[in-house]
């Protein structure tokens, strides 16, 4: 029996939001898996500085400033990978935000700003990305979704509308194109401590709040994501479509 592999040698992937938190562990542990990583986030500066610590892995790295709520950044964000590397073979759909307020004082200001990183944004990269990778005939598209699109959470309203539709988005594309060996996935983490979230998880009484709901008794780090997006990006996961992997300690198995 002929195992697949879990290399990712000379393979080409796109990580947005590559420069903290997930998308920068996850962007390393696919280069250390031997992929050349493109470094997105909107500043020019920290792409440039991640790009150089993950090229120290021996990989090739692309720093490139881009704003997923704008289509012309999407654009040069795939034009320029295009250009240096000829082909992208994974897209990390990472990039994200979110606000916690209650939900009679959400303005539309707000509504507008996660809505269009977390669901636009995931749906134009993917878009924009998989033509691509239709003429190519093959790719791997990870959606970064969390557990908050399928169990919800005070106070966090749009965040969980936002991840509701990625999780529903990631099984759409994945029926769409199959047809042309494209696997789009989701992977779903839990409460896990990084610099968007940080300040919150360090506060004893919501930090109790969430470890009471985690059968494991801890909060995730970036690091338990890793593996799970390697696999993804993989041939190991060839037979694996329109799924979503929750890494939530247990969380969603209550």
């Amino acid at each position: 029996m002929n195992i697949p592999s879990m290399s990712l040698k000379d393979k080409v992937a796109i990580v947005t939001g590559s420069t903290k938190g997930i998308g920068k562990g996850i962007a390393f542990g696919l280069a250390q898996a031997g992929a050349n990583v493109v470094v997105v986030s909107r500043h020019q500066n920290d792409c440039d500085r991640v790009a150089a610590e993950i090229a120290q892995l021996g990989v090739e790295t692309l720093p490139v400033a881009a704003d997923v709520t704008k289509m012309k950044d999407i654009e040069n964000l795939v034009n320029s990978t295009l250009a240096r590397f000829g082909r992208i073979d994974i897209l990390v759909n990472n990039a994200g935000t979110a606000l916690t307020k209650k939900a009679e004082e959400i303005t539309e200001e707000d509504w507008d700003r996660v809505l269009d990183v977390d669901l636009k944004g995931v749906f134009f990269c993917a878009q924009a990305v998989g033509k691509q990778m239709i003429k190519q005939k093959r790719g791997k598209i990870i959606n970064i979704g969390s557990i908050l699109g399928t169990v919800a959470d005070r106070q966090v309203l749009p965040y969980c509308v936002s991840k509701g539709g990625v999780a529903q988005m990631t099984k759409a594309l994945a029926l769409e194109w199959a047809k042309y060996n494209i696997q789009v996935n989701s992977l779903c983490p839990g409460y896990v401590i990084t610099p968007m979230n940080e300040a919150d998880l360090r506060n004893e009484k919501i930090a109790s709040h969430i470890l009471r709901k985690i059968p494991v008794r801890r909060l995730g780090e970036v690091e338990d994501m890793v593996g799970a997006a390697i696999f993804l990006a993989s041939e190991a996961s060839n037979y694996m479509t329109g799924q979503s992997i929750f890494v939530d300690g247990g969380w969603t198995a209550e």
